[in-house]
């Protein structure tokens, strides 16, 4: 059986780094692809991974009002398409998985009349824009399509009204995301000898916040409100990692900056910028943040979880799927910097109840989201549909999905 992947961009975030694990999690007897841009670091990480890869430009395209650049990224899927196609017929395989919305729509469009079934992976929430009502009408418009939802949050909302009407025609699955239990872990030594390395002292209360600096992750209300809770809290430092990726982010990257160094406490909120040390830094941090006012599932919270540390987050959209308010993590209401602060002093003030947290949040993660049972749900929407789309004859080749990854 032959897999074609296809990622719509070359940077690396969270969709990717699930991509990168189901490559990894592949049996040795799928034969597989990968087409995705070459102007970041994703396509040589796959390469790192003996997995064969074809270059090609980057998707230009965003929601937006202004018409002149919807034409824009109109012509940018035009130009997509066309490569898409050649690529497709050329690889000539027996499934696709589009890793995002965007990609969904260009394999779709890009093998009209080819007869290839797609599995569209959404990773991202519809927001309320004509163009959604598009994309869904668009899902509908072939039975090839399949869509992959990382939470039920993203799954209803994908849907929509709309596609309620139609479940049968566009199956939509909920498979949540994994993360390596291996890589994430508690680790005493190994968060202390980078405390000291951050040059963070014995007595202070570590804060962190991982991702995307974009404003939907809430970063600047999040130096706001640890500013007000300084007051009370005087031992606290904040730690902001992560790097603007896409569209005006770098402006909001500056305003982070700016909020910080003017604020009261400027030599408590440090900006790291983007780090490879992701697993130390959870360890290293006693309370990880995620104050996004929109979140499709939230893998930096189960990062958190399995190294045992404790969790605050924003109750939106998938965050709730994967929290328990007061048992493996805390929930505070998406866009309220008052309850924002309160949660802050609340587990700061209490590292009995942080302990607690994080203890019982590694057990809950490893039993939740385990690789094994990622890769083993994919293969099976990968062996339905083919199945559906007339079946493949060997499709013990795909087993391996099941069997590959032990479970944890």
């Amino acid at each position: 059986m032959k897999i074609l992947f296809y990622n719509h961009t070359g940077h690396v975030s969270g969709a990717e780094r699930v991509l990168l694990m189901i490559l990894a999690g592949l049996d040795p007897g799928v034969d597989s692809v990968v087409l995705c841009p070459a102007d970041g670091q994703l396509i040589q990480m796959i390469n790192d991974l003996r997995i064969k890869t074809s270059g090609m430009d980057p998707l230009a395209a965003r929601f937006t009002w202004r018409p002149d650049r919807l034409i824009r990224y109109l012509a940018s899927f035009a130009r997509i398409i066309r490569v898409a196609r050649a690529a497709v017929v050329s690889e000539a395989p027996d499934l696709i998985h589009a890793n995002s919305i965007r990609a969904g729509l260009v394999m779709s469009a890009a093998t009209v009349g080819l007869g290839i079934p797609i599995v569209w992976h959404a990773h991202d929430l519809l927001p309320r824009h004509p163009l959604s009502t598009v994309i869904r009408l668009f899902a509908l418009a072939s039975r090839r399509n399949r869509i992959i939802a990382v939470s039920r949050a993203v799954s209803d909302c994908f849907r929509g009204a709309l596609l309620r009407w139609f479940p049968l025609t566009v199956p939509v699955t909920t498979i949540h995301n994994a993360v390596d239990p291996e890589r994430f872990q508690p680790n005493l030594e190994n968060r202390q000898e980078l405390r000291r390395a951050l040059g963070i002292k014995e007595n202070q209360i570590v804060v962190g916040t991982v991702g995307q600096l974009t404003p939907r992750k809430g970063q600047l209300e999040m130096i706001d409100s640890f500013t007000e809770v300084v007051r009370e809290i005087p031992d606290a430092v904040l730690l902001i990692v992560g790097e603007p990726i896409f569209n005006r982010d770098a402006e909001y990257a500056a305003s982070l900056v700016r909020a910080a160094s003017t604020s009261k406490v400027p030599d408590q909120i440090r900006l790291l910028g983007p780090r490879e040390d992701v697993p130390a830094l959870m360890r290293a941090f006693d309370l990880l943040v995620v104050n996004s006012r929109r979140e499709p599932f939230g893998l930096t919270i189960v990062e958190a979880m399995l190294s045992g540390t404790a969790v605050l987050a924003a109750a939106v959209d998938g965050i709730p799927e994967i929290i328990r308010h007061g048992q493996n993590g805390w929930l505070v209401k998406a866009c309220d910097q008052r309850e924002l602060a309160a949660g802050l002093l609340a587990l700061l003030s209490d590292a009995d109840l942080r302990y607690r947290l994080g203890s019982e949040a590694r057990p809950d993660a490893i039993a939740r989201f385990s690789i094994a049972r990622f890769i083993s749900e994919v293969g099976s929407v990968y062996r339905e549909v083919t199945t559906r789309q007339g079946g493949i004859p060997q499709l013990e080749k795909v087993k391996g999905f099941d069997v590959k990854l032990s479970a944890d």
